[in-house]
Order: C-alpha cells, then sequence, then structure tokens
C-alpha cells in the first residue's frame, strides 16, 4: 500500500519512523512519501520536505514565516491527491495537519488517519468538531485521552505508548558503562524559544552542584551547537552532547526537564526531576493559563498518573531558587521525595501497558484499510 505521512518536528520524526518500520514489517508492498525528517528517511521512501521547513512556533516566528508556510501547505495538499495514497497518515502537529485533513477530506475519497492525536484536551476543544469531520480513525498514545474523546462521541483507539518502546529498546542494547561521576542531566527542550528561556535559569539552578555532579546539557536535534554556546560560554564545567538524551538519561541521577515527551522519557528511565517551564509576565501568564488550560498539569508525567508527582514551576514559580531547591530534595538517595517519585514513576508505567505502540498502530491501520477495500 502507499503510505503519505506528515510530522512537524523531531518527536513526530521518531515515531513516525517507528510506525513506518512497523507497516514494512506487516506490509511488504509499502512505499511511503512524507513531509518528516532524517529518521524517516531511513526507512526508505520519498521526502517531500523536511520538517524543519515547518516548525515555526510562537506567534512571531509564524507570522515571518506566513508566505512560506501557506507555500508549504498548498504544495502538501496538491501533493498528495496528485500521488493518491492508499491513506494519509497525520502525526501530531494540529495546526497544519487539521487543514491538511480538511482539505483531504474535502476534494477525495482519501483515508485520513491521526496518529498521535492533537491535544485538544488541554485547549482548543472546538478542535473536535474538524476531527469528527475530517478523521476516518484516530490513534492515541495517551491513555487519558480516550476518556476524552469517548465523552465527545468521537471512539478513539488507544495503542500504547511508543516511548515505552523506544526506551526499552535503549535499555536493551546500550552497553552499561559506569560514570565516574553522577549525572545531572539538563533537558531544556526542543525549540530555540524554550532553550532562551529555560536554559539560563536552569544553568543558574544546577551550577552549585558541579563539585560532585557532573552538569551534562542534552543537545535537541534540530538545534545548531553554535546557538547553546551563546548560552554555555560562562560555564566551562557543562557538557553539551547531541543524539545521546538517551544516554544521559540512563547515567542521570536527577534531571531539570522542560515539559513536554521529555518528562516522560526521563520518568521511564526512573530519574527523578524538576519540570521547568519559563515564561515572561510569568504571574499574568499563570492567570491566563488558568482561564484558558482545562487541564491541572502540563507535565505527561503527572496527567497519565492524574496527580502531581513530579514538581512542576510553570511561569513565575520557575525560578533559580525554586528550581534549586526542588532538585536538591532528589539528590539524596533516601529522601522521601526522591523514593515517592520513583514509586510513582512504576504507577505510571503500569499505566501506559506494555511495549508495541507502533507494531499495535501499524497492525490497527492496516486492519481497517483492508476492510474498507
Amino acid at each position: 500500500m502507499r503510505y503519505y505521512l506528515i510530522v512537524g518536528e523531531a518527536s513526530g520524526d521518531l515515531h513516525a519512523s517507528n510506525l513506518m518500520r512497523s507497516l514494512k514489517n506487516h506490509d511488504s508492498e509499502a512505499q511511503f512519501r512524507f513531509f518528516g525528517g532524517d529518521l524517516m528517511s531511513r526507512q526508505g521512501g520519498f521526502r517531500v520536505r523536511h520538517y524543519r521547513e515547518l516548525a515555526y512556533m510562537g506567534f512571531i516566528p509564524v507570522l515571518l514565516h506566513l508566505r512560506t508556510i501557506f507555500r508549504n501547505m498548498r504544495y502538501c495538499k496538491g501533493d498528495i491527491l496528485q500521488w493518491r495514497p492508499d491513506v494519509l497518515i497525520l502525526v501530531d502537529y494540529p495546526g497544519f495537519n487539521l487543514d491538511i485533513a480538511a482539505y483531504v477530506h474535502k476534494h477525495s475519497d482519501i483515508p485520513v488517519y491521526y496518529y498521535i492525536s492533537p491535544k485538544i484536551w488541554a485547549w482548543k476543544e472546538y478542535r473536535i468538531k474538524a476531527i469528527k469531520r475530517d478523521i476516518n480513525h484516530l490513534f492515541s498514545i495517551l491513555p487519558f485521552e480516550v476518556e476524552f474523546f469517548n465523552k465527545h462521541h468521537y471512539p478513539i483507539h488507544y495503542v500504547g505508548n511508543p516511548c515505552v518502546d523506544a526506551v526499552e529498546s535503549f535499555k536493551a542494547s546500550a552497553p552499561q558503562v559506569r560514570s565516574s561521576r553522577p549525572v545531572i542531566a539538563i533537558l531544556a527542550g526542543s525549540r530555540k524559544q524554550e532553550i532562551k528561556d529555560n536554559l539560563p535559569i536552569m544553568l543558574k539552578a544546577v551550577m552549585p552542584f558541579a563539585e560532585t555532579y557532573d552538569l551534562v546539557v542534552a543537545g535537541a536535534p534540530s538545534i545548531d551547537e553554535s546557538y547553546y554556546q551563546d548560552f554555555l560560554s560562562d560555564y566551562p564545567q557543562v557538557k553539551l552532547l547531541f543524539e545521546s538524551t538517551y544516554s544521559i538519561l540512563s547515567h542521570a541521577h536527577a534531571a531539570v526537564v522542560t515539559s513536554g515527551t521529555a518528562t516522560l522519557e526521563t520518568a521511564l528511565f526512573r530519574v527523578p526531576q524538576v519540570v521547568c517551564y519559563y515564561a515572561p509576565f510569568g504571574k499574568l501568564v499563570n492567570q491566563v493559563r488558568r482561564w484558558l488550560i482545562k487541564v491541572p498539569f502540563i507535565s505527561l508525567v503527572n496527567l497519565i498518573a492524574g496527580k502531581e508527582v513530579v514538581k512542576e514551576l510553570v511561569a513565575d514559580t520557575m525560578t533559580e531558587e525554586n528550581v534549586h531547591r526542588e532538585l536538591e530534595s532528589l539528590l539524596d538517595n533516601n529522601s522521601l521525595a526522591r523514593k515517592q517519585m520513583i514509586d510513582d514513576y512504576e504507577r505510571v508505567a503500569q499505566i501506559l501497558g506494555p511495549s508495541g505502540a507502533s507494531d499495535f498502530a501499524a497492525k490497527q491501520m492496516l486492519g481497517y484499510l483492508k476492510n474498507s477495500q
């Protein structure tokens, strides 16, 4: 079968590449065409655009690149209709992908599947109307989404979480290496604005531990090393490693993590963490957040657990002093906070279920495609 996939950022590239591998395992005639990244390219097929040409986040960057965004969107729509895939598979990135889904639904009979559903449970709940109208099947990787979509009378398929697959695969294949000193991992986000906002505060907060711990920043795959050096030039003790996030986490004693998929990955490595997300005009942001955001937490760990497992320092509460204090409470192996967090991580892992998300999703997709033919 012919599969057309669209992703808009690094995490989507990872999960889509694993899905492509599983689709090939169950469909020997699989052909791929996609908007994606390097990991997807390694699975074969034809890459139409790299996701870096799509990944503009924030009001100002989007405004400055509107012509590029619209040009890519127009090209994508035409390319899908011209190639006539057996299915269009959208991966997260709702601002772009829901528009594509609406166009394809209106102008063709190509089925549209959504893998890693839009997070409309957090905000923009009105998008449920477009999803009901334009998406044939939605595949979820977060267990709490099932109840949300059921409430809207839209059945979805929970397939497990691909982070479980990725972490278990790494643990099974990576050599066990002992570090000379314990590590504090610093994961400051995957976008330039996140890094700019969070990394300086994180660095100041962890520096008092430099005599005892190795301080290691996990470089985001889409960010140049030179961008990090602007922040690290005054901190020669801090190491910067690229394409090593899992290796860093596997050696980490604790971590400071900008909210996102990384919080869940950190939990699956059983690394105690402090979740950080700075925003200018913090008090105002927190007030607006309580009004706009319809969930009590920002980290996936807490959302999955349904309670505060990891401390979230958001907007005005993310200060050097707060990050330092919370991290310090997790460093002692005998501390109650550390032991409780690791125990709660086990419950999160049980809720997520076993590995095999990509394979399970591929089997379900193929089953629905064959039944519709």
